[in-house]
């Protein structure tokens, strides 16, 4: 099986130096769950362009410091791929920005949100629960960093994960048991550490203390990383048996 890793942002020297590029999270988060898998990256935020949806058996998308609403060169070309993926059949993931851009390429709506920043571990309820989601019934706690969200779905989307916050936190494409594509905002390869890292580095310098402050002590919480790293293997391994 390979897995293709669509690379949409950069991480600073220092980060990446102790944590890797981005792709690299997403080998550690899935990897250890989907031994038959080979990882690759096509590093769309460089200029680079995927072959076809076809070159993989399915497709990650990372999160970036853009919005998908940007003018960036490399976002209609990224967004034309997505609709050719899900149009094939081919199974995607879309993770923070990944899951704005797979909404907005399909027609949904994403904007800066008036709510502010939601930083550190937080948590969500499963809305849906397809048959590939692993340990998690009701709900579940993972990082996110973020600001913009996905406040329209597009049409043959469902809302599968929400919170308070970020009402459109998750949402799958077609039969919730075998979509084309799911999505979801928070980051669940990120860990508590990366997160306080990042925070230290540069977000503190972007988000307000009153919400950094309470943000980082959630970074204490157990959160359910590994189990999304599950979720994700057995949604690719379910999509590609059933093609």
């Amino acid at each position: 099986m390979k897995i293709g890793i669509l690379e949409t942002g950069h991480l600073s020297d220092t980060l990446r130096a102790k944590y890797g590029r981005y792709p690299a999270f997403f080998e550690r988060l899935v990897g250890p769950h989907l031994p038959e898998a080979e990882f690759f990256t096509v590093a769309v935020v460089d200029g680079e362009v995927a072959d076809s949806p076809v070159e993989a058996d399915g497709w990650i998308i990372t999160g970036s410091r853009s919005g998908a609403y940007e003018n960036e060169p490399w976002i209609p070309p990224l967004e034309a791929f997505l609709r050719a993926c899900l149009a094939a059949h081919v199974p995607v993931v879309g993770i923070c920005f990944g899951h704005q851009i797979v909404a907005q390429a399909m027609g949904g709506k994403v904007e800066n949100s008036d709510k502010g920043w939601g930083v550190g571990l937080l948590d969500y309820q499963v809305s849906t629960r397809p048959n590939w989601l692993e340990d998690m019934d009701t709900g579940f706690t993972i990082p996110a960093i973020h600001q913009d969200q996905v406040v329209e779905a597009p049409k043959g989307a469902q809302v599968f994960v929400e919170s308070e916050f970020c009402p459109i936190a998750g949402l799958v494409y077609g039969d919730p048991d075998a979509p084309d594509a799911f999505s979801i905002q928070p980051h669940p390869e990120m860990s508590a550490e990366f997160v306080a890292d990042i925070a230290e580095e540069r977000l503190q310098h972007i988000i307000p203390a009153k919400t950094m402050r309470p943000a980082l002590e959630t970074l204490s919480k157990p959160g359910d990383q590994a189990a999304w790293g599950k979720s994700i293997a057995s949604f690719f391994r379910q999509a590609t048996a059933a093609r």
